[in-house]
């Protein structure tokens, strides 16, 4: 293999150093590989992408080696692909990159890049969320069946409240995501309730199969809504990322037909674009719709004001937020 290879991508010529790299030793694949399948999902990986501050997990040696999450724009970063100033929890910013066309998830394959990890906003409007991100996350004793049942239900809950409609995914893993595209109209802390309301919900319907507990002494063999992965700076794998794990599968975008029937197994480096020509991007409308918070707002204030059901807790890295409740994991608070 040589050196290096320059790829013609929608225009863009990019150019892939030490190409026969093997990023994924079990599977044999390599660097090239990597970058090819970015280039056979291209339109839908940047559907998910487009114009969004995006985190990069990146693996310099591939998914055996050493990693690091990438937040601010590499410094050799091209001028033709954009960024966007975001602010963090901790009141830091920094210029993250926002790929506005193919090239640019290319280019970052380039440097190791496997999962691309956007903002759920848009380079224009830092501040207020386009989408509401629901994570169905198996704890141990339970499995991506056990997500597969929450995710049923939890279509009917988002149904319930608001008429809106969820755009399902496979994580690359044992859980399964949910995207709900809304207006951007309201903030992280709202866009946060809102999701806190439909898990709580949820909990409601399946007390015993899903779970709001943070603390994981207190989850149980549960599914968990991660509920924290809507708080400002948190951020799910994109539709189409390869993800680290030793056979290189991808977040697979689902319709609800499939959720059930499709396994996370079945989509991977080499399964996926093979899909994509038979289906093509199967959550390619998403963008034309943007649907309401008010009816999960309005279920927040009435879980608030007839049950005390307020604020749960933020991460332990952000600062403390107005109305959250003591940050302390239970077992120790009872020794306190």
């Amino acid at each position: 293999m040589a050196d290096a290879v320059e790829l013609e991508v929608a225009g863009r010529t990019v150019r892939l150093s030490s190409p026969g790299k093997v990023f994924f030793p079990e599977r044999g694949f390599t660097k090239l590989d990597l970058a090819r399948y970015y280039i056979a999902v291209g339109p839908g990986i940047l559907r998910a992408l487009r114009n969004r501050p995006t985190t990069l997990e990146r693996y310099p040696e591939g998914v055996t080696g050493e990693n690091f999450f990438q937040k601010r724009a590499p410094k050799n970063m091209p001028d033709w692909i954009p960024t966007a100033h975001i602010t963090f929890p901790s009141g830091r910013s920094a210029d993250e990159m926002c790929p506005t066309e193919v090239g640019a998830v290319v280019w970052a394959a380039q440097f190791g890049t496997l999962t691309f990890h956007p903002w759920p906003v848009r380079r224009d409007d830092v501040d207020r969320p386009d989408e509401l991100r629901l994570d169905l996350d198996p704890q141990p004793g339970t499995d991506y069946a056990d997500a597969v049942r929450a995710a049923h239900e939890l279509r009917s809950v988002l149904h319930d409240y608001g008429d809106l409609r969820g755009w399902p995914k496979t994580s690359g893993g044992r859980g399964l995501h949910v995207f709900v595209p809304i207006a951007p109209h309201w903030t992280f802390t709202q866009v946060r309730r809102a999701a806190i309301a439909a898990a709580r919900e949820l909990e409601r319907r399946m007390p015993d199969q899903v779970t709001t507990a943070w603390w994981k002494e207190e989850r149980g063999e549960k599914i968990f809504i991660d509920y924290n992965q809507t708080a400002r700076d948190r951020t799910i794998a994109s539709a189409y990322s390869v993800r680290p794990r030793p056979h290189a599968p991808v977040s697979a975008p689902l319709t609800w037909d499939e959720v059930g029937s499709a396994l996370p197994r079945d989509f991977d480096l080499a399964t996926m674009p093979v899909r994509y020509v038979e289906r093509g991007d199967v959550h390619a409308d998403m963008d034309d719709h943007a649907y309401s918070l008010e009816a999960l707002l309005e279920l927040a204030a009435r879980d608030e004001h007839d049950h005390g059901l307020g604020d749960l807790p933020y991460p332990p890295e952000y600062p403390k937020m107005p109305g959250e409740p003591k940050r302390v994991q239970p077992s120790r608070a009872k020794k306190g």
